[in-house]
């Protein structure tokens, strides 16, 4: 049932929010465990770059830490490989999860690290 009223508001955001090349979609996903978010171009179908919480870069760090916490890290390296690659401003995709907890950390680390959305 949760999962059902999740996808019901994720098809009704998405038919609004479209990634392109000057503005691709940040998409968030959460699991019960990690949290995922990559930067997608919709007009070519491409991820053009991606972090979780199972990233190498960060792992380590994230030992210990609520899952609030580290997701909150999750954006904050999202945002510095987005700087590196040119990329300031995205459309934040929630994908039907509602903005609070973990995915309004995410958000505000890749705001902290620079990017707008």
């Amino acid at each position: 049932m949760r999962e059902a009223a999740r996808q019901k508001r994720k098809a009704r955001v998405r038919t609004r929010i479209f990634g392109t090349e000057q503005r691709p979609r940040l998409s968030v996903f959460r699991s019960a465990k990690h949290i995922y978010a990559q930067i997608v171009v919709d007009s070519t179908g491409s991820t053009i770059l991606a972090a979780s919480s199972l990233s190498p870069e960060i792992k380590g760090e994230l030992e210990g830490l609520k899952k609030s916490d580290a997701a909150k890290k999750v954006g904050e390296l999202l945002g510095r490989k987005a700087a590196e690659k040119n990329i300031r401003r995205v459309v934040f995709d929630r994908n039907g999860f509602l903005y609070h907890g973990r995915i309004k950390a995410l958000a505000e680390g890749a705001r902290e690290s620079g990017l707008e959305f």
